[in-house]
C-alpha cells in the first residue's frame, strides 16, 4: 500500500450483491478530468449532484447515474474525489469499474481511501481506526464510542498528553547546553510533578482498554451450570431460535456454543457450555474443561440452577461461581414447581426465577444483563474513549519510559539521560495518532480495512 499517491484509484464503496443503489468511489489527481469526460466536457461543480448517462470509452450506454465531485482538499481523502451512484445490479457496477480502469484508474487496495485521508492530514491515525470501528460496531454503545473517536476524542486526549510532555521536555533540555549545571530543586520538582501527571492520565486511558475490547468484540457472557438445568434452552430462548440442541438426556452439550445477542445498547456473546457434571465420562470431561476455560475468560456469567433448589444443592465449584461478582443466578423451570419461593438469598444475590420454555422471567433477566453491562461503562467513566489493543501497547511503552524518567529525577540523574526517556515516551505517544514514520505499521493497519474504504 506504500505506492505513490500520484495514481487515481477506484473501488466500490457499497457491499457486493443486488441492491437499489450501488456507490463507486474515485480519488486521485486524474479525478477532475475523468468527471469532466463523463459529463461530456462539462467541468463539474464541487459538491453538486449531477444526473448523467454513463457511457464507456467506446460510447456504450451502461446506466443513468448520479455524479458528485469533491474538490481536494475538502474531500474524504484530501484529494479530488468522485462518487458515482448507479443502480445496484452487480453487473452494472462491474462494467463501470472496468471502464474506469480502462480510463486509467487503478483498483484501490483495502483501506486505501482512508489511508490517503490520514496521509493528507484529514484525520489522525486514531480517527482512521475509528472508521473501521464504526463500520463493525455491534451495538449502539459501540457505535456511539466509535463516533466519538472518529470526531477526535482520543486525538484530543493524546494532544494534551503530548503538549504536557513537550513542556516537561523543554524544561529539561534547557539545561543540556549547560553541562556544568544540574536541574535546580524547584525545576526538578516541577518536572517530577509533570511526569506524574502524564503517568496518571496514561493510566486512566489504559484502564479503558478492557471496555474497548468489550465494545469491539461483545460482552463474553457464559451460561454455566450442572447438566440438564436448561442452559441450552435458555440460550435458545434469548436468541429467539433453536441454536443449541435440547434433550432430556443430561450432557447433550459436549462443546461450547456461541451466539451474538443484543440487550439494550449492548452486544453480548452468549456462550452455552457443557454441564459441570460431578462424574463425567471421558468425552464430557473435555467439554467441562472448555467450560471452565470460558468461565475464566467471561465478562459476565449466568449461573443456571433449577427452581426449588437451595444454594447448598450446588457443588462447591458452582457455589464459588455463584459468589463471583460477574455472576447472575437464574433459577430455571419455575413453571414446573408448585412453590414460587426463590429460596431466599443466594450468596447475597437475589436469584431470577425463569422459565426458558414459557418465557416467564426473561424480561427480568434481560434487565439484569443490561444493568451488568452498563457497569462496564461506569468503571471507566462517561468520557471513556475505549482504547484499542494497539493504543494500549503504545501507552504502556510510554508509561515504562515515563516511569524510568521519574526514577532518574529522584536519582538526580543528568538532563541528557532524563531527556532520552522523555523522548522515548514522546515517540510512543506519537504512534497512537500516527505522528511517526512507520510505513510497515501503517500498511498492516490499513490492509485490514474493506475495499472502498
Amino acid at each position: 500500500m506504500s505506492s505513490a499517491r500520484t495514481e487515481t484509484i477506484a473501488a466500490p464503496a457499497t457491499p457486493a450483491g443486488s441492491s437499489a443503489v450501488a456507490l463507486l468511489r474515485i480519488s486521485g489527481p486524474d479525478t477532475k478530468g475523468l468527471a469532466t469526460a463523463l459529463l461530456g466536457g462539462r467541468v463539474p461543480a464541487p459538491r453538486r449532484a449531477v444526473h448523467a448517462d454513463y457511457r464507456t470509452l467506446d460510447g456504450v450506454l451502461v446506466d443513468d447515474v448520479v455524479l458528485v465531485f469533491f474538490a481536494g482538499p475538502a474531500s474524504y481523502t484530501g484529494e479530488d474525489a468522485l462518487e458515482i451512484s448507479c443502480h445496484g445490479n452487480p453487473l452494472i457496477a462491474r462494467r463501470i469499474l472496468a471502464d474506469l480502469q480502462a480510463r486509467g484508474c487503478r483498483p484501490a487496495l483495502p483501506g486505501e481511501f482512508t489511508q490517503r485521508a490520514f496521509l493528507n492530514g484529514r484525520m489522525d491515525l486514531s480517527q482512521a481506526e475509528a472508521v473501521m470501528d464504526l463500520i463493525q460496531a455491534r451495538s449502539d454503545r459501540a457505535l456511539a464510542l466509535a463516533g466519538q473517536q472518529l470526531r477526535g476524542a482520543l486525538g484530543r486526549r493524546m494532544g494534551a498528553l503530548v503538549e504536557g510532555l513537550l513542556a516537561v521536555l523543554a524544561r529539561v533540555e534547557a539545561y543540556i547546553d549547560f553541562p556544568d549545571e544540574d536541574l535546580p530543586p524547584e525545576d526538578r520538582a516541577l518536572v517530577r510533578a509533570g511526569i506524574q501527571s502524564l503517568l496518571d492520565e496514561s493510566g486512566r486511558l489504559i484502564a479503558t482498554g478492557r471496555f474497548g475490547e468489550i465494545l469491539r468484540a461483545g460482552i463474553r457472557t457464559v451460561i454455566v451450570g450442572e447438566p440438564n438445568v436448561g442452559k441450552s434452552s435458555l440460550l435458545n430462548c434469548l436468541v429467539g431460535h433453536d441454536r443449541a440442541l435440547v434433550s432430556p438426556e443430561p450432557g447433550t452439550t459436549r462443546d461450547y456454543i456461541e451466539e451474538s445477542f443484543s440487550v439494550g445498547p449492548h452486544a453480548l456473546r452468549l456462550i452455552d457450555t457443557a454441564g459441570l457434571n460431578k462424574s463425567p465420562k471421558a468425552l464430557e470431561e473435555k467439554g467441562i474443561r472448555k467450560s471452565r476455560e470460558r468461565v475464566a475468560e467471561a465478562d459476565l456469567i449466568i449461573l443456571v440452577s433449577e427452581a426449588g433448589l437451595t444454594p447448598e444443592a450446588l457443588t462447591d465449584e458452582l457455589q464459588q461461581i455463584a459468589r463471583d461478582p460477574r455472576s447472575l443466578v437464574v433459577l430455571n423451570k419455575c413453571d414446573q414447581v408448585v412453590t414460587r419461593a426463590s429460596g431466599g438469598s443466594w450468596f447475597g444475590k437475589s436469584p431470577i426465577l425463569l422459565s426458558a420454555v414459557t418465557g416467564e422471567g426473561v424480561d427480568t433477566l434481560i434487565t439484569a444483563l443490561v444493568a451488568k453491562a452498563d457497569s462496564f461503562q461506569t468503571e471507566v467513566g462517561p468520557d471513556a474513549v475505549a482504547i484499542s489493543a494497539r493504543h494500549g501497547q503504545s501507552l504502556r511503552e510510554a508509561v515504562d519510559a515515563l516511569s524510568a524518567a521519574r526514577e532518574k529525577v529522584d536519582a538526580v540523574a543528568s538532563p541528557e539521560l532524563l531527556s532520552s526517556d522523555l523522548r522515548a515516551a514522546l515517540a510512543a505517544f506519537g504512534e497512537i495518532t500516527g505522528r511517526v514514520d512507520n510505513e510497515r505499521m501503517l500498511d498492516q493497519l490499513f490492509a485490514s480495512f474493506c475495499i472502498g474504504k
